[in-house]
Order: C-alpha cells, then structure tokens, then sequence
C-alpha cells in the first residue's frame, strides 16, 4: 500500500499504513494460499522455467546453424529439422559447432523429458480434485488450465458476480474515460496472468476448431467471427469462459452448452 505523504519508511509508519488499509471499507483482501496451492503453484513455476530454458536452448541452437546458412522457422516444432540437419554428415558444419548443436540437443532433450513428466504429475493432480474435473467440462479449458484456476485463484465467492472475475484475470479493456465519453482501449492485463494467458490459449483452440468446423449459424460465436479478428475474438471468448467458472464454481455445476440450457 502507498503511505501517502509520509516520507520515511519505517515499522512504525508500516503498521500505521496497515491499520489504515483495514479500516477502509472498499479495501479487498487476498486470503493466504494453503500448502496444497503453494505446492501446485511450484510445479507450474518449474513448468513455466522448464519451457523458457528449452526456447532459449532452441533458439542458440537455430541461430548457430543460421550462421552457416541452414535456415528453420521459429518453434518446438521444427526442432526435428534442425536435429537433422546436426545429424547428417554431409551437412557442411565445422566439428566443433557440431559437437556443441549435440550437446544442446540433448540438454534440450532432457528438458523435453522433465515438461512431459511434469505434465503427467499435473494430469495426475487435476483427475484428482473435483473442481478441476468439473472446469475441464468446459471445452477450452484442459487439464492444466484447470489446475491453474484451483491453484491460483481466489475462492469464486470473493468476486460478486462473473465480471468481476474476469476483470480480476485482466480479460476486460483498459478504460480511458473521461468528461462523460467513454473510451475503451486494449486488454488491461492487470490480472493473473497464467490463468489469463491458458484461458486464451483454450479460447483460441475453441476459435480454430469452429472455423475448421463451422460454429452453429446465428451462434455468438459465429457473429462475432464475420465481423472480428481472430485473436479478438478468443479474447472476447475468453472473457466468456471466466464469466462462464464464476457461474460453475459459484453454483456448483458442471458445464452447460448455451443451446441446450431451457430460456
């Protein structure tokens, strides 16, 4: 909390600030997470450094190769080209380089191999706690997404209703309003971001399988597909989907498809 006009720092001036903070009525606090959460929260941080050392080992590895002239898209994906690439000796590569693209291979290798046994534990975690069975029924919303909203959200019960949840996510726009004109800019992103980032992620498969697909005709999903870009529109479905876990958690239900629900 910022303590206002008092220019020193000290525990005096810090407890002063607290007492103030409890006293105000528009004050919201956060309850402190259990040892379960704070558990489940390293595993996703491990997960989270894992996935930046293996992009990072990714990345050298491609720009080394770029340096004598082999050329790959950016991505895990290609990550078999340019193994190959290492592998074959025909290929024009000084010995050195190609011992040191081996040996990032295999520490990029082991690192592939802690993320998919840390995504067994998560799977693992997930089938085991109801809410995130009851959370994966919502198309989007896989296993570690799942997990993500248990671990790091707030009870749904300290959010009014499920504008506020998403707002809390950072999934509304940031307000620029002024003089009675209202003017709305990019996602505020003010949130949590590891459920806002997967609750996108989710959305954006949802979006892909519907163009491939066709979303139902006159479904709200397919207006806003004719008329919106595509990342737009997983924000916007995104938005949806935290709106759509503050109504299941709240009320204890599992997902309902829209046009199944009775006006």
């Amino acid at each position: 909390m910022h303590r206002g006009r008092q220019p020193e720092k000290n525990d005096v001036a810090d407890a002063e600030a607290i007492v103030e903070a409890a006293q105000r009525p528009t004050m919201r606090f956060v309850e402190p997470k259990t040892k379960e959460q704070q558990s489940r929260a390293i595993v996703f941080r491990t997960r989270e450094q894992f996935v930046n050392q293996r992009t990072e080992l990714v990345n050298a590895l491609r720009a080394h190769l770029y340096e004598f002239g082999y050329v790959a898209p950016q991505g895990i994906g290609h990550l078999p080209r340019l193994a190959e690439i290492v592998e074959d000796e025909s290929a024009d590569l000084p010995d050195l380089v190609r011992d040191i693209c081996s040996a990032l291979l295999d520490q990029i290798e082991q690192l592939s191999s802690r993320l998919a046994a840390l995504k067994k534990t998560i799977d693992t975690l997930s089938k085991q706690a109801a809410t995130s069975r009851r959370l994966q029924t919502m198309p989007g919303v896989g296993p570690i997404a799942a997990l993500a909203i248990e671990t790091f959200a707030p009870p749904m019960e300290a959010f009014k209703c499920g504008r506020d949840f998403a707002a809390w996510l950072g999934l509304v726009p940031r307000q620029k309003s002024s003089g009675g004109k209202q003017r709305l800019g990019k996602v505020s992103k003010m949130g949590q971001r590891d459920i806002r980032r997967l609750l996108i992620i989710g959305a954006m498969a949802v979006v892909r399988w519907a163009s491939r697909r066709r979303a139902p005709d006159g479904s709200w999903l397919a207006r806003l597909m004719l008329k919106k870009p595509r990342m737009l529109v997983a924000i916007a479905l995104a938005n949806k989907m935290a709106r759509g876990i503050w109504a299941m958690l709240t009320k204890q239900e599992d997902y309902r498809d829209p046009a199944t629900v009775p006006a």
